[in-house]
């Protein structure tokens, strides 16, 4: 048995790897250093161009990070890289919480340690090239030492509740921990904004002006109460701009970066936050919840089977079954249905980004949400003409030529 899940695992990483190579090629069989007859008025020659030059360093640099990702795991499985590693933290400790939390520090230390040059890269070579790094050595440090505190506080805690969960109520650990996990996820739904974000940027009260003004006063007429308007240094990193709406209940707040003032017109903005405040009209964010509390206990319930089969473990070169080795086991076999509710949510997701366009339309105006959704994909050099396939697998937001198709539908004459 085994054998078998040790072949299945090697199956699923060597599909999952095709895959993406295969959507890769077809997306990169759309490019072009001819501005397209449906791009003119969106791109001009030479942006264009630059975007297809920033597409194609893009999907390069991609294959070969994901390559190196490839090869490694398959080194540690046909190598039994992770039964020798399961085999060392035995020797260390044999507490099942403390075996757990070693094991996963080490591979998440290791794996850290080898993507970071290519992270570096990335910030301080591409972006930097097409103009979007605002990124400082000292952000950058600063940001690593921060990022490893909060994945040995937080993530060490969860891990550490999960496995007492496992150890303590047997069969029923999947509901303890689905329990557990809805609760958390609620919690930071309402307060990542107050307690995570600020500890890597700033984030200050929209100030009094028309700005403001124009916001609120679309707020009151969509019956939307909305007292927390933020703007986030977001120039602190990227010239890239963004807006997103969080929280629950009174904790709700939207929040602008800096570089998104910086570049849209008044009653642009106001289109970008319609459309943000028509996710909540819509109940998008409670619809998404919701479903995330399905899938995730649905995938709990399926751990909660298959961890109590030392077949698991196992399959990864362990002489006895543990927690980590079980979880690391089913995390890729599960992979493939990893990859299908992927597929689902984001057809999901596109189907909510048309409503909540068609909301800002009707409830405030078309053409100055479409406006500022050409400016934002021209400034952050997006890839407009996207293959089909790759857009049904990987896009939660339509492409923006169909967005501007749907969005002229409610044009008011």
């Amino acid at each position: 048995m085994e054998k078998t899940l040790f072949i299945i695992i090697l199956v699923i990483i060597v599909l999952d790897f095709t895959l993406d190579r295969v959507m890769d090629y077809l997306n990169a069989s759309r490019w072009s250093n001819v501005l397209p007859e449906e791009l003119k008025g969106i791109y001009d020659e030479e942006k264009y161009r630059k975007s297809q030059d920033y597409a194609r360093i893009n999907q390069r640099f991609g294959l070969m990070t994901s390559t190196l990702s490839f090869l490694l795991i398959l080194a540690m499985l046909l190598f039994n890289g992770f039964g020798w590693l399961d085999g060392w933290v035995r020797q260390v400790t044999e507490h099942p919480i403390f075996m757990a939390m070693l094991f996963f520090v080490i591979i998440g230390l290791a794996s850290d340690l080898i993507s970071t040059p290519f992270d570096v890269y990335d910030t301080f070579v591409i972006e930097e090239k097409f103009g979007f790094n605002r990124t400082t050595v000292r952000t950058y440090i600063l940001d690593k030492l921060k990022g490893w505190l909060l994945a040995v506080v937080i993530g060490g805690a969860l891990l550490a509740i999960f496995v007492w969960f496992y150890y303590a109520a047997g069969a029923l650990f999947w509901l303890y921990a689905w329990l557990f996990v809805t609760g958390f996820s609620i919690f930071m739904m309402m307060f990542y904004s107050t307690l995570i974000v600020p500890l890597f940027n700033k984030q200050t009260p929209l100030e009094q002006g028309e700005l403001r003004e124009a916001i609120e006063a679309f707020s009151r007429k969509a019956g939307f109460k909305l007292d927390n308007i933020f703007v986030i240094d977001g120039s602190k990193r990227s010239s890239k701009a963004n807006a997103y709406f969080s929280g629950l209940g009174p904790k709700k707040r939207i929040v602008l970066f800096d570089t998104l003032i910086k570049d849209h017109t008044t009653e642009e903005l106001v289109a970008v936050l319609a459309h943000e405040i028509g996710h909540y009209k819509k109940k998008h964010t409670l619809k998404g919840m919701l479903m995330s509390v399905v899938t995730t206990g649905i995938m709990l319930f399926l751990l909660g089977f298959f961890l109590n089969r030392p077949e698991l473990s196992m399959a990864l070169g362990a002489k006895e079954a543990s927690f980590h080795m079980g979880i690391l086991a089913f995390g890729l076999l599960y992979a493939p249905v990893t990859l299908l509710l992927g597929i689902l949510g984001n057809r999901q997701s596109r189907k909510y980004e048309y409503e909540a366009d068609a909301f800002a339309a009707t409830e405030y105006a078309s053409r100055p949400l479409q406006e500022a959704l050409k400016k934002l994909s021209v400034n952050n050099l997006s890839n407009l003409r996207p293959h089909p396939a790759y857009v049904y697998l990987h896009y939660s937001h339509p492409p923006l030529l169909q967005r501007l198709a749907h969005l002229k539908k409610f044009e008011r004459s």
